[in-house]
């Protein structure tokens, strides 16, 4: 099975019928679920009751928006689909939804975010959809600029799913450069 990412551009693929199915697919929404979860605990946010602003990146339908919810947080989310959008609209009790191409860059002021997660996105930004795509150049800007946007000491959680361990390089690279540390979680190999 071909992997959606080599099929054309997110926005595209991820049209307003892909978008449906993707939403209601009871399957993704559990594994989304469980992944956001993980997500948020890996955030290792105080426990002190207060609410944190976590920006999550690739949003999608806003399954992780949910989640983050529950887990008693505020979030505001960013995709590149506003199929995807439309629907996570419909879902979202008042969380602010943004249409952007994280591959542009986290246009954010500096310091807003108490976190950032990213639920099965990153990979698209390794595959080129256009002569003026480079996945080197898109992932510098996107990990230059959520550095910058998250506040002193904030994690970014990204759960992906690489094609191979050149890609793994290629985003462990460029969040280093950016000024990120920590490493690469191996939670569900298969």
């Amino acid at each position: 099975m071909s992997r959606p990412e080599h099929q054309g551009p997110p926005e595209f693929f991820y049209g307003l019928d892909e978008s449906r199915k993707y939403a209601v697919n009871s399957r993704i929404r559990e594994i989304q679920t469980e992944m956001t979860e993980r997500a948020v605990e890996l955030l290792c946010l105080p426990d002190d009751g207060e609410r944190r602003l976590i920006l999550d990146l690739g949003c999608g339908s806003g399954l992780s928006g949910s989640v983050i919810e529950e887990c008693g947080h505020d979030w505001i989310g960013v995709d590149i689909s506003s199929s995807m959008l439309a629907i996570a609209k419909d879902d979202s009790d008042g969380s602010s939804l943004l249409l952007g191409d994280m591959g542009q860059g986290a246009p954010f002021r500096p310091g807003v975010f108490d976190g950032a997660v990213s639920i099965s996105a990153l990979q698209w930004l390794c595959h080129s959809n256009r002569n003026c795509e480079n996945p080197h150049r898109r992932l510098a800007r996107l990990f230059v600029t959520l550095f910058g946007a998250l506040s002193r000491g904030a994690r970014a959680i990204f759960q992906f799913y690489p094609e191979n361990a050149e890609q793994i390089d290629m985003i462990l690279a460029a969040a280093t450069k950016a000024g990120f540390t920590g490493g690469l979680v191996v939670d569900y190999p298969n």
